[in-house]
C-alpha cells in the first residue's frame, strides 16, 4: 500500500467522527437546552468544533494527496498540518464563549437543576464517542496515520467530556445545582486546551521541530547499520503524517561507489521497516583519517520523493 492508498483509508476515519459528531451534537444541543443544561450544550458546542476539526483533517487528507508538482517537488502532505492549524483557532473561539457563558451562569442568583434524563444522554454519547475512539485508533495504527491518530485521541477526550457533564448533571439532582455550570465550566477549560496542544503541535510541525528522543532512536537505527562508521549529522523534519530524514554517514574511504551505495539502500531499508520512514536522503563521506579529509566517493540516494 502507498502513501496516497494509506492516506485515502485514513478519509473513512475522518467521515465517521463526522458523522457522529453531527448526530451527537444535535442530540445534546437540543436535550440541553429543553431540559436547562449546561454542561450538556456546552459538550455539545464542544462537539461542533469537533465537527470542524474533522472537516480540517479530511481537508488536509484530500489536498495531501495530490502528488508532487512543480511547486511542491516534496508533495502536498502538509495540508493536513495547517488544516489543524485553521481548526485549532476555530476551536479556541468555541471554548472561550462556553467558558463566557459557564462564568455567567456561576453568578446567576438561582440555579436550575436540570432534568435527570440529561445524565443518561451524556452517558450515551459517551459511550459512542469511545466506540468511533476504538475504530480511528485501530484505522490509524494500521495505516501508520498521524492526523487520524491525533482524531482518535480527540475522540477519547470527548468520551471523558461527556462523562464530566454526567457527574455534573447527576450532582445537580443531590442538592448541588452549582455543579452544572461547573462542569460547563470544565468543559469549556478542555476545549481550550485541546486547541492549544493542536496548535501547539502544529506550529512544531510547520517550524521543523522534531521530537529529540525520537531523533536518537533513528541515529541508533543508522548506527547499527553495517557498514556505517560513524554519523556526522542527521536531521528529520515532519511533513504532514510522514517524516523527512536527511543523514551524511561516514564510511570506510576504501570502500567502492557500488558499496557505499549498499550502505545507503540498508539504511533506506532499516528505516523503512524499523520506524516506517519512506523518505531517507542518505550522503555518504569517507571517514576522516588524522588532520585531513580525503573523498573518495559520495553517493545519495533518496526514496519517496
Amino acid at each position: 500500500m502507498t502513501q496516497y492508498d494509506e492516506i485515502k483509508q485514513g478519509e473513512k476515519g475522518a467521515w465517521v467522527s463526522i458523522a457522529a459528531y453531527l448526530a451527537l451534537s444535535a442530540l445534546k444541543l437540543g436535550i440541553g437546552y429543553w431540559f436547562v443544561s449546561g454542561a450538556l450544550v456546552a459538550d455539545g458546542y464542544n462537539n461542533l468544533t469537533d465537527i470542524v476539526a474533522s472537516v480540517a483533517v479530511l481537508i488536509g487528507l484530500r489536498i495531501s494527496q495530490k502528488p508532487p508538482d512543480k511547486d511542491h517537488p516534496y508533495g502536498h502532505f502538509r495540508a493536513e498540518t495547517i488544516a489543524a492549524l485553521v481548526a485549532s483557532f476555530i476551536m479556541a473561539s468555541v471554548g472561550i464563549q462556553v467558558l463566557i457563558s459557564a462564568v455567567k451562569s456561576l453568578f446567576k442568583d438561582e440555579f436550575v437543576s436540570p432534568n435527570p434524563i440529561t445524565a443518561g444522554i451524556a452517558l450515551f454519547c459517551a459511550a459512542c464517542m469511545y466506540g468511533v475512539y476504538l475504530y480511528n485508533s485501530k484505522l490509524a495504527r494500521k495505516i501508520n496515520n498521524q492526523a487520524l491518530l491525533a482524531a482518535s485521541k480527540d475522540n477519547l477526550s470527548d468520551a471523558f467530556v461527556s462523562i464530566g457533564a454526567a457527574v455534573g448533571i447527576i450532582g445537580a439532582q443531590f442538592g448541588m445545582p452549582w455543579l452544572d455550570p461547573v462542569a460547563a465550566l470544565l468543559v469549556g477549560i478542555i476545549i481550550c486546551k485541546t486547541a492549544w496542544g493542536i496548535f501547539y503541535s502544529s506550529t512544531h510541525a510547520l517550524t521543523d521541530g522534531f521530537d529529540e528522543k525520537e531523533l536518537t532512536a533513528l541515529r541508533a537505527t543508522i548506527a547499527k547499520t553495517k557498514g556505517v562508521d560513524t554519523i556526522k549529522d542527521i536531521k528529520a523534519r515532519i511533513h504532514g503524517s510522514n517524516v523527512l530524514v536527511d543523514v551524511i554517514v561516514q564510511v570506510d574511504p576504501e570502500l567502492s561507489l557500488i558499496e557505499s551505495h549498499r550502505i545507503c539502500d540498508d539504511i533506506e531499508r532499516r528505516m523503512g521497516r524499523k520506524h516506517n520512514i519512506l523518505s531517507v536522503h542518505v550522503h555518504v563521506e569517507p571517514l576522516e583519517y588524522g588532520g585531513g579529509t580525503v573523498r573518495i566517493s559520495d553517493n545519495s540516494s533518496q526514496k519517496g520523493q
